[in-house]
């Protein structure tokens, strides 16, 4: 198992995990969604758009082209995260994982794709 490979797949799962937290919702992504001011009527959108992103990391086996582009988006995704917690001027561990998330998948991104592998 290729070790980028190996990589997408590990942060698929998080993203999924993410993705169910979000749907439930868990108190400390509302908690942090509240501190960004995002609108609680369009809330909703989290849990599906994080489980494409899942989807689309896991996709790397297939199609790592397609995981490629869903770490670009996520590091797209990330930027306006951390940019929200500056706006707010919170600077606390949401921002933290938030920025630690945007290098992760903004070095992702930047790495050659993974080679098409035979599942």
């Amino acid at each position: 198992m290729p070790a980028l490979a190996r990589i997408y797949t590990l942060l698929a799962v998080g993203q999924a995990a993410d993705a169910a937290l979000c749907a439930i919702p868990a108190p400390f992504i509302t908690e942090c969604l509240d501190v960004v001011e995002f609108p609680r009527d369009k809330r909703w959108i989290f849990a599906p758009v994080k489980a494409a992103s899942a989807i689309g990391l896991a996709s790397v086996w297939r199609f790592p082209a397609l995981a490629r582009f869903t770490a670009v988006m996520l590091t797209v995704y990330f930027s306006l995260a951390v940019g929200s917690h500056v706006r707010v001027r919170d600077f606390g561990r949401n921002f933290a994982a938030a920025s630690s998330l945007l290098v992760t998948y903004g070095v992702l991104a930047a790495t050659s794709s993974p080679s098409r592998t035979s599942a």
